[in-house]
């Protein structure tokens, strides 16, 4: 008798690079065909546009037999019905959830509803990206907050765990979730100037400092604020009944530095600027000041700046001077602020220079 054997013959699952950036992108397999034309794909190949027209069209429906795999990135490494070389799956995964910046700026702020996916021909339109690529970064999106807004421990971490995507790409999609789950304001008309490269920069600079960042603990999440800090930053106040010394000690520092018609202007308006930072500083533990945070840092703070024709140095400067000018006061060594102090304006600062655009 022989023994029943079962038998699995396959060859590996062939995948072109060219072929599957134009399917990830949304354009049909004609439209594909007709871009390779026009690359002068076709003419270097030899082949007639008949066959590289069937060669695409097997491609695509290969790359529409694993796009529902690439919804759960793990199971495409288990799976048995496609032999996929390691570096290839990668490439799968890493081109299916990169995302254009344009559309992501256009979503931040926005629930990820049925509703707003019927609207992304507006986005199409907007962003000048095919809209079957604008559905498929918004179902990327919500996916993978849906997978990680409980989920405890680092955001990005989990994002790498659960779609195995590259550390830089897993950034940036923590940085969507994390904005997200803050409910931060980012639609205002105010707010439209600012790209998600400048949101990605803030809200990295934000996730660093401000979030529970004891990583020994294990209910750490840096999707959440340090609530504790916050509130801390209630008795940065006391700040503002030092305002003249603060301010002598800014302008002595600054004078050498500056034009006398800018030190001039300083001298005239610390009290505003100061106000604002600290301010600030002492509302951000209610959640409606939170999520107007990128609002609030425009309208207290870089408009009037941009009124009185600051240069990016001179924003530089100043914020570095007004930082450490304080550090030097003894109210804050009293107070034991310094810790509070520097966590805040080491990313308020962060956040004012990458959203000053000039």
């Amino acid at each position: 008798m022989f023994a029943e054997v079962d038998v699995f013959i396959s060859n590996y699952t062939l995948v072109d690079p060219e072929v599957y950036q134009l399917w990830v992108d949304g354009c049909s397999s004609s439209e594909a065909v007709t871009a390779l034309n026009q690359r002068g794909v076709i003419q270097q190949s030899g082949a007639t546009l008949e066959l590289v027209a069937s060669d695409v069209l097997d491609h695509y429906r290969t790359y529409s037999l694993l796009e529902r795999l690439l919804h759960n990135p793990p199971k495409l490494a288990e799976q048995l019905a496609f032999q996929i070389e390691p570096q290839t799956r990668r490439l799968l995964i890493e081109k299916y959830y990169e995302f254009d910046d344009a559309v992501i700026r256009e979503l931040l702020g926005k629930k990820l509803s049925s509703r707003h996916r019927k609207d992304l021909d507006e986005v199409s339109e907007k962003t000048c990206v095919l809209l079957k690529s604008c559905r498929r970064q918004f179902d990327n999106v919500k996916r993978v907050f849906k997978v990680v807004e409980d989920m405890q421990g680092s955001v990005v971490q989990n994002i790498k765990t659960n779609f195995l995507l590259p550390e830089e790409l897993a950034r940036r999609y923590g940085a969507v979730v994390f904005i997200a789950c803050i409910k931060f304001e980012t639609g205002k008309k105010k707010l439209q100037y600012l790209t998600f490269p400048d949101f990605y920069h803030c809200a990295q600079s934000i996730m660093a400092s401000w979030t529970y960042v004891d990583k020994g603990v294990p209910e750490y999440d840096d999707k959440e604020l340090d609530r504790e800090f916050l509130l801390d930053l209630r008795e940065l106040r006391i700040l503002l009944e030092k305002e003249k010394e603060h301010k002598h000690l800014v302008c002595q520092k600054l004078k050498p530095q500056l034009l006398e018609r800018s030190y001039q202007e300083l001298d005239a308006n610390f009290r505003s600027y100061t106000r604002a930072l600290v301010g600030l500083a002492c509302n951000l533990h209610r959640s409606r000041e939170l999520r107007s945070l990128f609002l609030e840092l425009v309208e207290r703070c870089l408009e009037p700046w941009r009124q009185v024709s600051w240069s990016h140095t001179d924003l530089r400067n100043f914020l570095a001077c007004y930082f450490q000018c304080a550090l030097e006061m003894d109210v804050l060594r009293e107070a034991d602020l310094k810790s509070s102090w520097e966590r805040y304006l080491t990313v308020v600062t962060s956040c004012l220079l990458r959203m000053y655009h000039t």
